[in-house]
């Protein structure tokens, strides 16, 4: 008897052992077979379509992931459908439609790779419900790519958008209204719309912020072909839609004071030669310095004496906007002096040792400075005054070699009669074996001048401006990895210009060498590197 309770206990156990397990069978073959729609209420590719609810059914327990990112419905809806259900496993999913439906139109409900079964996550690739409200399904399609205008790598998720070009259509409708046909290159950078009525189109890919589908010129990016489509000829685009960031209008801001002396002029878009000019009276020994602040909206205005009256008057011009600015004079605390340079501990030696202020410098005390090198041996040197806020220190580098450069107090004297503390930077060169070099052999094709440009990160590192073919050398350079671009300079302005929506202005088109320079030391890398005439031509 006790033994039968001894087997009975262990088959008991075997059963509730085996019956816990999850999952294939140890050995078994694993699922990787992706769930499939049996059935559809109405059904697939339904045409004159009135209903507001659609259930689609599956093989197998599924669930929705990332759907707010994957799905994308075309025409857009102005009020979004609910996709139930969302965060638990089913069988089905459920569409339930709130918006009124266009007349005589074919919709794509398509879910991307949203759709994934619950065990092993397989996806349905670019899984899509259609319908028709009129009484056949709109069957044409048109594929492409996208690209950055100015980027070497293009981001993903980028809106292609298609507006129908009638009797209705005017430029400014990717600013007002949703688009006839949508779609997302989700996590590529090639696109597909399909179920398209035939006609000419009006493409565009947009890089949003709102992920609305319409153009927001401050936080989106555009990009279109300079041609219309037409359907169904055009079913393959050979030429990517490149997007880009447009130039804000110019428009000012404000005058304000930050510190005593200071003041910031900040503005957004596009400045034309803007400047300030003042209109209160000022002492006679009064004096002014004006600069852009780089990469910021803002012009900065030092002056002194300080002293003056609570307000100071000025006119802010800019191209044809004129206007008359009041700046409140408030602030008791002088910005002291800050001296940077950038070096470090390595001066490389195609390099420049600059000290930059934050303040205009107003006086050099020459005897304040030394450069010695590491046997204290004093190095000869110019110090030059590049800008009213930057200083150069010039002298024939030695390959391998220790400097201390010193600038004592009061070498350095700012507008408002502040000084630098004591200053020493500590720094050394490498042996001319410690960099490498890249030699291009630039085989210039295109009409217009082009601008080459040696790149370490988003940095640029060197500049050169090419009318002809030529062979250019970067030497001296630092043991990493680099990029190349060429800049095809149109308008020969010596830089790159964006383009324009409404003004129909493509971007300036950038080509970049098709590999990274994996530079080495000492080591030279030759390439050719051929800019051909543009294809858009």
């Amino acid at each position: 008897m006790k033994y039968l309770k001894i087997i009975s206990v262990l088959f008991i156990t075997f059963l509730i052992t085996n019956c816990a397990r999850r999952g294939n069978p140890d050995g078994g073959p694993k699922d990787e077979t992706a769930p499939i729609m049996v059935t559809a209420k109405p059904p697939y590719e339904s045409t004159d379509f009135k209903d507001d609810n659609i259930r689609l059914y599956f093989d197998e327990y599924i669930v929705l992931k990332d759907l707010t990112k994957q799905l994308v419905v075309s025409p857009p809806l102005k009020t979004p459908a609910v996709i139930t259900p969302q965060g638990t496993a089913s069988k089905y999913i459920n569409i339930k439609i709130l918006d009124t439906l266009k007349p005589n139109t074919t919709y794509t409900f398509n879910f991307g790779n949203a759709v994934q079964d619950n065990n092993e996550n397989n996806k349905i690739e670019s899984f899509k419900y259609v319908f028709s409200t009129g009484s056949y399904i709109d069957s044409l399609k048109t594929q492409g790519n996208v690209s950055d205008a100015y980027n070497k790598k293009t981001d993903k998720n980028i809106n292609v958008v298609l507006y129908r070009i009638d009797s209705t259509f005017n430029d400014s409708i990717v600013y007002k209204r949703k688009p006839d046909y949508v779609t997302n290159t989700l996590d590529s950078t090639v696109f597909k719309i399909t179920n398209v009525k035939e006609g000419k189109y009006l493409v565009a890919a947009l890089k949003e912020e709102a992920n609305d589908f319409m153009f927001n010129s401050k936080t989106d990016q555009i990009g279109f072909l300079k041609d219309p489509i037409t359907l169904p000829k055009d079913s393959v685009l050979k030429l990517p839609i490149r997007f880009f960031r447009e130039v804000q209008p110019y428009k000012f801001r404000r005058g304000k004071e930050v510190t005593k002396g200071k003041i910031e002029f900040g503005f957004e878009g596009k400045q034309s030669n803007m400047k300030v000019q003042l209109l209160s009276r000022v002492p006679e020994d009064f004096k002014a310095f004006s600069e852009f602040e780089k990469d910021k909206d803002t012009l900065n205005y030092w002056y002194t004496p300080n002293n003056v009256k609570d307000s100071l008057n000025f006119i802010v011009t800019n191209e044809s906007f004129i206007d008359t600015v009041t700046v409140r004079l408030r602030k008791k605390k002088i910005d002291s002096l800050t001296v940077n340079s950038n070096v470090s501990r390595t001066l490389h030696l195609n390099d420049t040792l600059f000290l930059n202020t934050n303040n205009p410098i107003t006086k050099i005390d020459e005897s304040k400075f030394s450069l010695i090198d590491a046997d204290t041996v004093d190095v000869p040197y110019e110090l030059k005054k590049l800008h009213f806020n930057k200083l150069a220190l010039l002298f024939k580098k030695q390959p391998k070699k220790g400097y201390i450069f010193k600038v004592l107090p009061k070498g350095i004297i700012d507008l408002y009669e502040t000084t630098n503390d004591t200053l020493n930077y500590r720094f050394a060169t490498k042996t001319t074996e410690d960099y490498g070099s890249i030699i291009l052999d630039i085989q210039k094709e295109t009409k217009v001048p082009i601008i080459i440009e040696l790149l370490d990160k988003d940095h640029v590192v060197k500049t050169v401006y090419l009318n002809s073919s030529k062979k250019v050398e970067f030497n001296l350079l630092p043991p990493k990895e680099y990029t190349v671009r060429a800049i095809v300079d149109e308008n020969d302005n010596k830089m790159w210009d964006t383009g324009s929506y409404l003004q129909k202005i493509q971007p300036e088109r950038i080509v970049y060498f098709e590999e990274p320079f994996k530079l080495r030391a000492n080591w030279i890398q030759n390439e050719t590197f051929i800019i051909k005439d543009n294809p858009e031509e």
